[in-house]
């Protein structure tokens, strides 16, 4: 069965606002970014999940030499506890991967910030 709830009923306020995850392209040539994912995440840890997917996704393609930084810090758990903590105290994070003619950039705003 179906009931109709008036919108002013509805709690908006308590559904969490979500991190937004942004990954972008900024090639060396162009004045524009190359969008390359965007996520909304419930908490930092699903944000960090995300960055870490986005950031294999990137390296995966990248030749050795440049992929090297971010395979380190897939692996880096230090860099991973500290990005949870500043995304857990409404800070942003950022992680840029480089090739010779692009610059990577994935980052995570907190809740309420822009992007």
């Amino acid at each position: 069965m179906l009931t109709y709830t008036h919108p002013e009923a509805l709690d908006v306020g308590s559904q969490p606002l979500p991190y937004q995850c942004r990954a972008a392209a900024y090639p060396l040539d162009q004045v524009r970014s190359i969008p390359l994912g965007s996520h909304d995440a419930a908490s930092p840890r699903l944000a960090l999940r995300w960055l870490q997917e986005r950031a294999r996704h990137i390296t995966d393609q990248l030749d050795a030499a440049y992929a090297r930084p971010g395979l380190h810090w897939l692996t880096d758990e230090a860099e991973h506890e500290r990005a949870l903590a500043y995304m857990a105290t409404g800070t942003g994070y950022q992680l840029t991967l480089y090739d010779e003619g692009t610059r990577y950039v994935l980052a995570v705003y907190p809740p309420g910030a822009a992007s």
